[in-house]
């Protein structure tokens, strides 16, 4: 049965409540509504659709490009509200940040920030003009990442035989960067790790 007709919009104007959340970190990316209308565009897209009482009907990432796919729609137990796990395509909120919850979103999550700013950099590489960044030199040269993984896969090692905690804590940051980096020169990145992960458990 389509979710539109499972819920119940005698309430609030018409309206039910939307929680949308990303569905690889599981963090809250942004409260909104929808009608009727704005479900079952949803629905039939894949795509995110909210009802706005000042703006009315509204893509989400139509002019921005900022879209959220849908992974899942679930009604909550009085029908008047929905969980939309969503995979974004960039920042949820209005203001540029991933989530409207800057305290408590994906910025909480500094894995997922990184992962965003590789992504970034990997989309954007330079064409011969322009000074690359660190990140997008490691993208464009196999040699220094693997290079550089493997001296801070050392370091972390050697922290960790000395029992030395503070440094320890500080090499793995560098193992978890330079492998993301080296993950996304292959087209993948922490999404696929957490999806490994879970067909582990």
């Amino acid at each position: 049965m389509p979710l539109a007709d499972q819920l119940d919009f005698s309430r609030n104007d018409g309206l039910v409540t939307v929680v949308t959340q990303d569905a690889g970190t599981g963090a809250v990316l942004m409260v909104a509504h929808a009608d009727r209308e704005a479900i079952e565009r949803t629905e039939a897209t894949g795509e995110m659709h909210y009802r706005s009482r000042t703006r009315g009907l509204w893509h989400k990432g139509a002019t921005s490009g900022n879209v959220q796919r849908v992974v899942s729609l679930e009604a909550d137990c009085d029908a008047d509200a929905v969980l939309a796990r969503v995979i974004p395509a960039g920042p949820a909120c209005h203001n540029g940040t991933l989530s409207c919850f800057a305290n408590t979103g994906p910025a909480a999550d500094v894995l997922s920030v990184v992962d965003t700013i590789i992504r970034a950099r990997a989309a954007s590489l330079p064409d011969g003009e322009g000074q690359p960044t660190y990140t997008q030199r490691l993208l464009a040269d196999r040699n220094l990442r693997l290079k550089k993984i493997g001296e801070e896969a050392a370091e972390f090692v050697t922290a960790c035989a000395d029992g030395d905690a503070a440094r320890a804590t500080e090499e793995a940051a560098d193992v978890f960067y330079h492998a993301l980096v080296a993950l996304r020169a292959l087209g993948v990145g922490l999404d696929d790790v957490r999806v490994a992960l879970k067909a582990r458990r």
